[in-house]
Order: C-alpha cells, then structure tokens, then sequence
C-alpha cells in the first residue's frame, strides 16, 4: 500500500508554510510553501508521479526558490542608504550646497543619496563656496562633515 499525495494536499501544505511564515521570522518557510505549490502544479499535470518524485521536486525545487532569492531578487532591495557605512565610504561623496551662512559657518550640503543615514548634511568647508555649488567629502569632524569644492573632470 502506497501512500498517495494528491495535488490539493502539496497546495494546503504550500498555503500551510507560506502562511507560517507569518509567525517565523526565518524568511525560509516561505520558499518550502512556494515549491509545495509549484509541486502541486506539476502533481496536476503528471498525475502517476510517485510521492518519492513528488519529494525530491520539492526538495530541489525549495533549493531552487531560495537560490534565485539570494542571487537575483535580494540584490535588488539592498538599501542604498550609506547609514552604518565605514568613514573610508562616506569620504569622496559628492552633494550639493543648498544653504549658506549658517551658524558656525557651517553649510548645508544635499547629497543624491543620503550618506550615514541622511540626505542633508550640516558640513564644513575651508574654501568659500555659493549655493549650487558642488562639494566632496574630505573628512568627518565630530557630527560635521569637510568639504571642498568638486570640479568634475572632463575626459
């Protein structure tokens, strides 16, 4: 006597782990539930498929979901902050100067995407500089950041 899975038992197990996903912060559960799914599919279409075969799709088809999940589709979400990035990253960061004469004088420095976790920064430059210009990042001075002006090269 055989122990038969029907495809409806692959899809509520897939359902069952996606769902359980929920209550587990592992992000593993998720991809098991997506193959139970996808077996169920191929269950539906190849009906005489034995349940090793069905286990063995399974399992190679779990490894395949994360996988592509790790080598194709997390590499696109990466956050493109530089929040909790070393010094040696932030320095050479280019922005543009919004305001000047502020206290201190200190400008203020807008950056294409946020350096340390923000896209306006309190900065400090040892050459004079007008609104629009552009700046690099030389250093870090306490919760200031050194800037000098930015001429891009033309090549």
């Amino acid at each position: 006597m055989d122990f038969v899975f029907e495809p409806w038992h692959w899809f509520v197990l897939g359902i069952v782990l996606i769902l359980s996903e929920l209550i587990l912060p592992a992000f593993a559960a998720l991809w098991f539930g997506i193959a139970a799914i996808l077996v169920s599919i191929i269950c539906w279409i190849v009906p005489g498929l034995g349940f090793t075969a069905q286990v063995i799709c399974w399992i190679i088809l779990s490894i395949a979901c994360t996988v592509l999940w790790f080598k194709y589709i997390k590499p696109l979400s990466i956050d493109k902050t530089r929040a909790g990035l070393p010094r040696e990253a932030t320095i050479g960061q280019v922005g543009m100067v919004i305001q000047t004469g502020l206290e201190h004088d200190q400008i203020r420095v807008r950056f294409p995407l946020p350096v340390l976790g923000a896209d306006e920064w309190n900065c400090r430059s040892m050459t004079a500089v007008q609104v629009g210009d552009r700046v690099r990042v030389t250093d870090i001075l306490g919760n200031d950041l050194v800037v000098q002006p930015y001429h891009a090269s033309i090549t």
